[in-house]
């Protein structure tokens, strides 16, 4: 009996890994290493400015310089528990809310993947400003430290604005990954419920399971997306703690 061949297991963020599963893609292993695919990215301005915060001359950092304490870490934790709230909740989240997303439908005659598309960008949307200006107040207190961080602080601005539309561009393919992955939920459910009615066995099917699953599943991918967003605030946070 021929078998089909096994994917290798893919290694790398949670979220590739998700996407990769619920789209059942095989996601080749890059062979590039980190700075390989860095320097593609980066355009010569880029590089330029990148150097100049590395090795320019030792910045001078403004005395009177506000202390990093408890504050800033209890609105890191803040901002990324209204988020985690956002993605589970169903639409009644503040941070959704206020920026004018629809309640998802709650069964399967409701359900159409263009709301969810909405709320997914809304989502998304709301984790780059929201993430945004939280690593901009990390950044500037950073900078206002020690010569060695606000050179810290430098690199991680350039970083930022090198990357922000490649990262905007690759997170934008996760609504159109996730509307493959709720169609083949609906087709599969559809082609089940038909065999159990061919079969006599329709009673016990179960309608609108399937809507469930997907649920879960967009809540799972933008809680991995989070994960992704959040890792330059982490390191912030971890060089303000060294200080």
């Amino acid at each position: 009996m021929l078998q089909a061949p096994k994917r290798t297991a893919l290694s790398g963020p949670t979220l590739i890994r998700l996407l990769a599963r619920l789209t059942d893609l095989d996601v080749p292993e890059s062979r590039q290493s980190l700075s390989d695919r860095l320097s593609q990215w980066l355009g010569w301005t880029d590089a330029i400015a990148l150097s100049s915060a590395l090795n320019g001359s030792p910045p001078v950092v403004a005395a009177g310089a506000r202390a990093f304490g408890s504050v800033e870490e209890n609105e890191c934790a803040r901002v990324r528990t209204a988020l985690v709230r956002a993605i589970a909740d169903d639409g009644a989240a503040p941070v959704v809310r206020r920026r004018g997303t629809a309640k998802v439908p709650q069964n399967t005659a409701a359900a159409d993947f263009p709301v969810f598309r909405q709320r997914c960008l809304v989502i998304q949307q709301a984790m780059e400003t929201d993430i945004g200006l939280l690593r901009g107040r990390l950044r500037a207190m950073l900078a206002a430290k020690t010569p060695a961080m606000t050179r810290l602080a430098r690199v991680d601005a350039v970083m930022e604005r090198a990357l922000s539309e490649r990262e905007r561009s690759l997170l934008a393919a996760v609504p159109a990954l996730l509307g493959r992955h709720f169609e083949r939920l609906r087709q599969a459910e559809q082609a089940s419920l038909a065999a159990a009615q061919a079969s006599g066995d329709a009673a016990e099917a179960t309608p609108g399971a399937w809507l469930d699953v997907f649920r879960k599943d967009m809540q799972s991918v933008l809680l991995a997306e989070l994960d992704v967003r959040f890792q330059p605030v982490e390191g912030l946070l971890a060089a303000l703690r060294t200080c």
